[in-house]
């Protein structure tokens, strides 16, 4: 989440305050704001926190206060002592911070009997699940089992610190890289295990462990936090500030190129080419972004470093997808996307609140939330009983897509040539029924780009249309 929560530090007590105690703080705080203006400050986040009973604010001892006066604050203001070293926020007041970004937390499913899209997989839902007669071989169960089979990679404390700071969590700033390693290790575990693959907790595959051990919070895993900032840098990444989609998409873009010149083709930590889908000019003319196929067999040939036509391909999409909101328009096309076999979800959510958007049901999107607090996990596959829990929910939230900040990033995972075919095949008919909004077209090569062409074929034919749409800059 942005990092609009800036904490509350008093210098002095004030016998006025009548705020109590709350001792159940877990979360730490990552940036300091300065003793100016106080009052305001605890005014305006009074109200933003706590729309029924007021949530205490984090207390610093001050030299030049007497014990006498220490004790009044901690029995007239309801601070508690404990917070005298080290501050903490309340996780209520995240969880109601965040539900006043992202909406009302809704959880379970928003239909009883509307087909759900599950990253390619459809769940039809029988009038049995709908009655609530279901067992575990229940469709409803089967769902269920692969909802929390997909990883969720969260907000993380107790970390080493970042490079010349002293930040050692991503609370309220990290939702967005947290979203995108999401993104990333379901397109792992889809190359290493395939779709079908159900999480085990008990008996955890050597592959499973070797798509997380990457995502470990430390500069010596290859896709950590630390690494994604230092990629990033030159796209605003930095730690304790908040980032969007597109910014994301180029900082692991160059995460993956500067971690295939560190290894050879046997160890490549990544097995896959990372290819950004965008507009001519990289954007900077406007339009629908464009899958050329002639850029991505180049992503593919520089990723074998000329050895191999094709290799596995994750292609990431950025879009803006109107001003304030997501365009009407566009929302059956997003819908659409879903049922793609190639699709690895959306990086999406509210300003400043990124989540993991992996699955629809009608116009409803489920996603898994990054916003959770949890201690750092090490994970190896050299350590098979190491507990992986933290890294799968088995809440189904979901969110109305018309909600959606309209700053988004599409993922698509094609295993081989065929596979990037047919989802070319798939994205085409997807334009050409878009009435003039697609989200991406397919072309052949850039001498076609500017044709505003919408079709692919196996032949290779591109068929030519007249519509236009109202996209945004990137």
């Amino acid at each position: 989440m942005k990092a609009l929560c800036d904490r509350f530090v008093p210098q002095h007590c004030s016998s006025s305050s009548s705020s109590k105690s709350d001792t159940h703080h877990k979360s730490p705080l990552v940036s300091d704001s300065g003793p100016s203006d106080i009052k305001s400050k605890f005014t305006f986040w009074s109200n933003v926190f706590t729309p029924s009973s007021s949530v205490s604010q984090p207390y610093r001892d001050s030299s030049s206060t007497s014990g006498h006066n220490k004790q009044d604050c901690t029995t007239r203001n309801g601070w508690t002592a404990a917070f005298v070293k080290r501050a903490f926020m309340a996780t209520g007041a995240i969880r109601r911070f965040q539900e006043r970004v992202l909406g009302p937390n809704r959880t379970g499913l928003p239909s009883t009997t509307s087909d759900i899209w599950l990253l390619g997989v459809c769940y039809k839902i029988s009038e049995d699940d709908a009655s609530g007669d279901t067992d575990a071989g229940s469709v409803l169960a089967a769902f269920h089992q692969d909802f929390s089979s997909k990883i969720l990679i969260t907000y993380r404390k107790g970390f080493e610190p970042f490079r010349d700071t002293t930040y050692t969590s991503d609370v309220n700033w990290g939702c967005m890289i947290r979203s995108s390693q999401m993104l990333f290790a379901q397109a792992l575990l889809f190359h290493r295990l395939g779709r079908s693959w159900t999480w085990n907790s008990e008996l955890p595959e050597q592959e499973y462990l070797e798509t997380l051990e990457p995502f470990g919070d430390s500069e010596t895993s290859a896709f950590s936090i630390h690494n994604l900032i230092i990629a990033g840098e030159s796209y605003g990444l930095a730690a304790g500030s908040w980032i969007g989609p597109y910014a994301i998409c180029r900082s692991w873009e160059s995460l993956a190129c500067k971690k295939r010149k560190q290894t050879d083709s046997k160890t490549e930590t990544l097995p896959m080419a990372v290819h950004i889908v965008s507009g001519s000019e990289d954007g900077e003319r406007g339009g629908a972004p464009i899958l050329c196929i002639e850029d991505a067999t180049k992503s593919c040939r520089e990723f074998s470093k000329g050895q191999l036509e094709w290799t596995p391909i994750l292609l990431l999409v950025p879009l803006v997808l109107g001003l304030d909101k997501v365009n009407p328009r566009y929302i059956p096309s997003l819908i659409a996307t879903f049922a793609f076999p190639q699709s690895v979800g959306i990086l999406g959510g509210k300003p400043g609140a990124s989540t993991y958007i992996i699955g629809v049901q009608e116009d409803k999107g489920f996603y898994l939330d990054p916003h959770e607090v949890q201690q750092v996990v090490t994970v190896s596959k050299e350590s098979p009983d190491v507990d992986t829990s933290s890294y799968h929910c088995k809440v189904l939230r979901y969110v109305p897509l018309e909600s959606l900040d309209p700053s988004l990033a599409l993922g698509f995972y094609c295993r081989d040539k065929d596979d990037f075919n047919d989802l070319c095949l798939r994205a085409s008919k997807l334009a050409e029924e878009s009435k003039g909004a697609p989200l991406f077209t397919v072309t052949q090569t850039h001498s076609l780009i500017n044709q505003n062409n919408y079709g692919f074929s196996e032949e290779d034919n591109i068929e030519e249309e007249g519509h236009e749409d109202d996209w945004q800059l990137l």
